[in-house]
């Protein structure tokens, strides 16, 4: 197979913080769950433990949204600045047939 190589020298700021948001959701989503079991499994009532565990879910899920889009839009501002000295990151992508 033949291959290519590029070089990527810049990355969108928003499309990789839109990126980090959605990578986010999935773990807020994730750690609420578990949050939500434990937190549930604590309360003595019934409706306290289903609104606790509705609550810890909720925060979770938009404070991974909120936490997977500020990281992702640094990390691609610092990725812009330091390979604006280095030059960028070379890939070989291969010609699918």
């Amino acid at each position: 197979m033949a291959t290519t190589a590029y070089l990527v020298k810049n990355l969108g700021i928003m499309s990789v913080a839109k990126f980090g948001a959605i990578l986010g959701l999935i773990y807020g989503i994730i750690m609420g769950l578990v949050g939500a079991m434990v937190s549930g499994a604590m309360m003595g009532s019934i409706l306290g433990a289903i609104g606790a565990a509705i609550g810890t879910l909720i925060v979770a899920a938009i404070a991974g949204v909120i936490g997977g889009f500020i990281t992702g839009a640094i990390v691609s501002f610092i990725y812009n600045f330091v390979l604006g000295a280095m030059g960028g990151i070379e890939v070989e992508l291969e010609v699918k047939q």
